[in-house]
């Protein structure tokens, strides 16, 4: 067939399609369709599916073909309790709104393909799903409840998922009402029939010590146990260093440094040393080599790059790679020799890093520090002398003194550059044997977490943009600029105050969006330092804020106000770190030729991808085990008033956080006095008869009146 017959062949079959955006064929139309495919089968099969690529005609759920919307997109759909639902597009600004009735049988989470409904104005933009591409739940995490004799529900966790999972008796694995379970879907239900499934495995009993974690952990699908040939890899790996691990590396090992960590920490992948000639500063950063113990594509290098990072949980770590490794041959215990990747910077006295050096090494740490003992060091004069306590220490604290001074040097540089500092507190949970939250406090920075932060910018600034210049592939972390909508929101809002924003037009681009320079954000959060409305216009300055992911593309990082970033300082806990690791290693023995750099350029952006999919998995996970120790600390705390501050304004209520980071919903109707209504444009709650006003960072006083475990919050009063 020739070009013009076929794309007359293509005209008519688009004609025969109802022109009303998912309207099925009338009978006369299906006739004459059913007659062009009878003609060529084959080539009318060729022509629906291009005209399918071209997103002139889609399927219906019920494999009907209707008339496209233009091309067919593809996306996450993300479930509602409701029914209804969204789906994520990846380099879209706003996801897509389901109704209800156009889901098409999707599940949370599943790869769909979509179509555009007809725009309403004023509404976001809807779409329908026209096909399921993947599944993307296989098993749920839930609490059984045998309903009937015959048969149980299990009430899923997620409470995204709207129906719950029928269970048949003989597929319950014996399960008790109130057993936390695991459940493979069977069947994904319908418009008719609900979703259905088999019970695999029983966590326990909802109230059992540690199966409230648990069922996050499993509801993430974070893997926890390694394999038995990922351990008997492990257990071969040697937990001295030998001669031949040392052939051909710099020796580092006559040169003073020391790890700085948490009290409880046992994976020590960073140790720093500093010291000042009088005139520069000699910084070193030295990064334990965990690569020389993780060969490539090897059984536990695909599960490192699986799990993509360590997960902090508020019971446990789940660890990217076993403790024997982590806490063992790549930790960098004070005493023992161990290999590293040393990045060797000369600074100047203005914080400008004159001069650098990456190489491979062989170190041994002199003292294992925590940050509690070098603040307190730094902080009082005395401290050093006092032998019984600190007389250890003292021969390094002059090191301390110029470490303090040197970070101060680098974080003013960044200072001036532009670099954005939002301090918001971060918690400590502490828990009793039984996993029972006792106390819950704000995690303290002080000077020594300031000098390993300001330490490690440095090192990965340096890394980053060596590579980049060499032009070889590479794994960047990157932070883009913010929306140019939600500027625009902000500057409108920060005027209400008398501040302002300079704000720039996107070069090259007719859209009416804005840009923003860092230094703008930096210097708006300089002057409202102190004021009423810092907690309110930082709340909103750091959500106007995209997040930070991995990247095969150098776009800079945003909120450090810098070209060039990566992560290289922390491979036990993050595979990014360990990916470059090896990069680093290539370049520097000179093997990273045409074969390696093609193989890095073809696995490299599935590697970015992965690794920010599993972050943002373990940073939900993390933050669902706070909330639900919250909840489960506030519960023996009702009735009882705190002091908190408006942390959060919705239609529906505000959301107050205690001193503690304990936050709970008000809810409009809770609100005394007179009927309050949310003013979206000052992120306000406005009484209608009052004017009272209720402001982001206000403070207020509250009683707390209930907690739900299940679904993890807590509802306080105005008190």
């Amino acid at each position: 067939m020739s070009q013009k017959a076929w794309d007359a062949r293509k005209k008519i079959i688009c004609e025969l399609v109802s022109d009303s955006i998912y309207v099925p064929m009338k009978e006369k139309e299906m006739a004459a369709f059913m007659q062009v495919a009878k003609e060529d089968r084959e080539d009318f099969r060729a022509i629906l599916r291009e005209l399918l690529e071209e997103g002139k005609l889609a399927l219906t759920p019920k494999a009907k073909y209707v008339k496209g919307n233009g091309r067919a997109l593809t996306g996450t759909f993300i479930s509602h309790a409701k029914g209804f639902g969204f789906v994520e597009i990846e380099g879209r600004k706003e996801d897509l709104y389901i109704p209800e009735d156009k889901t098409g049988g999707a599940f949370h989470k599943d790869t769909v393909e979509v179509a555009l409904l007809p725009e309403c104005e004023g509404k976001r933009q809807e779409a329908q799903v026209v096909r399921i591409v993947a599944r993307g739940m296989k098993q749920i995490v839930g609490t059984y409840d045998r309903a009937k004799e015959h048969y149980g529900f299990v009430v899923p966790d997620n409470n995204k998922l709207p129906q719950d999972i029928f269970v048949p008796k003989e597929h319950s694995k014996g399960a008790m009402s109130g057993h936390k379970v695991v459940v493979d879907i069977t069947d994904y239900g319908n418009d008719r029939k609900s979703p259905e499934g088999r019970v695999v495995e029983i966590l326990g009993h909802i109230n059992d010590p540690g199966v409230d974690i648990m069922s996050i952990v499993r509801g993430y699908e974070l893997p926890v146990e390694f394999s038995g040939k990922i351990m008997n890899q492990v257990e071969r790996v040697s937990q001295e260093v030998s001669e031949a691990d040392m052939a051909g590396r710099r020796d580092l090992r006559d040169v003073v440094m020391v790890t700085i960590d948490g009290e409880d920490a046992k994976d020590l992948d960073d140790a720093v040393s500093v010291a000042f000639d009088g005139e520069r500063y000699r910084l070193g950063v030295h990064i334990a080599d965990v690569t020389n113990y993780v060969q490539e594509n090897s059984a536990l290098d695909r599960e490192a790059l699986k799990r993509g990072t360590s997960v902090y949980l508020v019971d446990r770590v789940i660890p990217m790679l076993p403790h024997a490794l982590s806490n063992g041959i790549c930790s960098l215990n004070a005493g023992s020799d161990r290999l590293a990747l040393s990045c060797l910077m000369t600074v100047e006295p203005d914080g400008e890093i004159s001069d650098y050096e990456i190489c491979e090494s062989v170190i041994r740490v002199d003292k294992r520090m925590s940050y509690t003992v070098v603040k307190e060091l730094l902080e009082d004069e005395g401290l050093a002398e006092r032998e019984e306590a600190y007389g250890q220490y003292k021969e390094l604290v002059p090191m301390f003194r110029e470490m303090e001074k040197l970070a101060a040097i680098l974080r003013e540089k960044r200072r001036k550059r532009g670099s954005i500092d939002f301090d918001f507190p971060e918690c400590k949970i502490l828990l009793d044997r039984d996993g029972h939250p006792t106390e819950i406090k704000p995690y303290e920075r002080n000077v020594a977490t300031d000098i390993i932060e300001d330490f490690m910018l440095a090192a990965n600034e340096t890394i980053a943009q060596h590579f980049y210049w060499m032009e070889l592939p590479f794994v960047y972390r990157i932070h883009d600029v913010p929306d140019g909508e939600r500027i625009q929101k902000l500057a409108a809002f920060i005027n209400n105050f008398g501040y302002y924003m300079k704000a720039v037009g996107r070069a090259g681009q007719k859209t009416s969006g804005e840009e923003v320079h860092p230094k703008e954000i930096q210097k708006l959060l300089a002057k409202i330092a102190g004021t009423p409305e810092e907690p309110m216009i930082s709340r909103l300055a750091l959500r106007s804020m995209k997040q930070a992911k991995y990247s095969v593309d150098c776009s800079g990082h945003f909120g450090l106000a810098c070209p060039y970033y990566c992560h290289f300082t922390s491979p036990i806990r993050r595979y990014p770190d360990l990916q470059i690791h090896r990069i680093i290693k290539e370049q520097l023995r000179g093997r990273l030729k045409e074969e390696r750099i093609a193989h890095y350029r073809e696995i490299l952006p599935e590697v970015a991808k992965h690794s920010s999919e599993t972050e943002r998995r373990a940073e939900e996970a993390e933050r669902e085990t706070d909330k639900l120790k919250k909840v489960e600390y506030m519960e023996e705390r009702i009735g009882e008033e705190y002091d908190g501050v408006i942390s959060g304004i919705t239609s529906f209520g505000i959301y107050v956080e205690l001193p503690n980071t304990v936050e709970g919903l008000i809810h409009v109707s809770k609100l005394p006095g007179d009927f309050f209504r949310y003013d979206e444009s000052r992120y306000e709650m406005v009484g209608d008869a009052t004017g009272k006003s209720y402001k982001l960072g206000m403070p207020v006083r509250v009683r707390v009146e209930d907690c739900d475990r299940f679904n993890r919050t807590i509802d306080f009063s105005i008190a």
